[in-house]
């Protein structure tokens, strides 16, 4: 089984993207479903690579400042982190009210959403798209995400979780935050397009002219604000796409063979270890510190998996970067894993939300790479918090996380030289 060709699970193909991206290209063009877009998230997602390597790689052959539109946009990243630990779980819920009621929403994703079959050529090309390739444009996101709240009336956590499994660069902050945004419930309108706005920033095949969507934004917003649902399944093409199967646990032949279940009986292999966790937020280098001989053993664990499904796609993107990483993985229960890891002499693992309460407890947890500084009070909006991180800073290099990676140069070299490619940048969700 492999990841998708455009995706090379490789700490190499994710520096050959950073040397690649044009960020003036960047800011010109982001906007626009095939416009010069970096992506560099599902490396990014994935541990790959971190927010102050992809800065610093592209400061190095690009003059940028702090305001810049490329800077900016990696600061919504952060922003979404921020905003998951204030309010934790409670991300995965309304933030506040929206234009309608939670219960005016349906609680499951129609068949001709989810196979590419409304008769709407925006959604159905994204849709299209986010099967094929494992990753979607910004834009689309968007109006995949309207489309589905607004006008037929689904609860967005529906569709969040529904996107979430088939993306490669899947992360709950950006993602069902993003979602949240679109649907009004995390900002203070909902979000609306229509055939106009596609038609301005999509090649023909997504333009949407005579469909549902092509309406005056008054119509839309009046709608977005009724219980009238606007294009139901009995409109849609017939000639659809099957929905990609969500697997909660590894296929056969994926990534370091053999999986083991973690127990008691696989104990004696970190007995009077050290151990480097590698789970799949953190597929990057190992840390230079840490013990010598230490064992690095892959770590999924079903009480995450079991709960959100992947992708064959996506499994395949983790399984071959752990297989570079790991010689074992264990696929087991929090209990069960921190059961057989009892007998090691140390464990170390890099933290991640995503895995906040089921890492082993036993585990020393190092903090993930971060770019801006951190805010400890609470920021309601993404310009709050901006002006906080940047307040006083008018030098790339005064970001806390582009300092960071100075002091470590004294060590070696920050970065390994990216492979040649002719890989340019294509549409994504930077």
């Amino acid at each position: 089984m492999m990841a998708h060709s455009s995706f090379a699970p490789t700490r190499a193909a994710g520096l050959a993207r950073i040397a690649a991206v044009r960020p003036s290209d960047y800011a010109r063009s982001r906007n626009a479903i095939d416009g010069a877009v970096t992506q560099l998230s599902p490396y990014i997602t994935h541990g790959l690579v971190t927010l102050p390597e992809v800065l610093a790689g592209v400061a190095s052959r690009h003059r940028l400042d702090v305001q810049h539109k490329f800077v900016f946009e990696l600061g919504w990243r952060e922003f979404f982190r921020h905003v998951w630990a204030n309010r934790g779980d409670a991300i995965l819920q309304s933030l506040h009210a929206g234009p309608l009621p939670d219960e005016a929403y349906a609680s499951e994703l129609p068949a001709d959403i989810r196979q590419a079959r409304t008769g709407v050529p925006a959604i159905d090309t994204a849709v299209r798209t986010l099967y094929a390739s494992g990753t979607l444009h910004n834009h689309a996101r968007m109006w995949l995400a309207s489309y589905v709240v607004h006008l037929r009336k689904v609860h967005w956590r529906a569709g969040a979780d529904w996107l979430y499994a088939h993306l490669l660069d899947g992360d709950l902050a950006s993602n069902h935050l993003s979602w949240q945004w679109v649907a009004g419930t995390g900002s203070s309108k909902p979000y609306l397009f229509n055939a106009e706005n596609v038609a301005r920033y999509a090649p023909a095949p997504w333009h949407s002219g005579a469909s549902v969507i092509d309406r005056s934004y008054g119509e839309l917003d009046a709608i977005a604000r009724s219980r009238q649902t606007v294009g139901c399944a009995a409109s849609g093409s017939a000639n659809g796409v099957d929905e990609p199967e969500r697997l909660a646990m590894p296929p056969a032949g994926w990534g370091p063979a053999p999986i083991h279940a973690a127990s008691l009986a696989n104990a004696a292999t970190v007995a009077g270890r050290d151990v480097w966790l590698v789970h799949p937020w953190a597929l990057g280098q190992p840390p230079r510190d840490l013990p010598a001989d230490c064992l690095p053993l892959g770590l999924l664990l079903s009480d995450f998996h079991q709960t959100r499904p992947w992708s064959a796609a996506r499994w395949a993107f983790v399984g071959a970067r752990m297989a570079e990483l790991a010689p074992l993985c264990w696929y087991g229960s929090q209990q069960d894993v921190s059961q057989a890891l009892l007998g090691a002499r140390s464990v170390h693992t890099q933290d991640d939300p995503h895995l906040a309460h089921l890492l082993p407890p036993a585990a020393t947890r190092r903090a993930a790479p971060r770019l801006f500084a951190g805010i400890e009070r609470p920021c309601a909006s993404f310009s709050q918090w901006w002006t906080l991180v940047t307040r006083g800073v008018t030098n790339l290099h005064e970001l806390p996380g582009l300092a960071e990676l100075t002091r470590q140069s004294a060590a070696g070299p920050l970065f390994e030289e990216p492979e040649e490619t002719d890989l340019q940048p294509t549409a994504r969700q930077t």
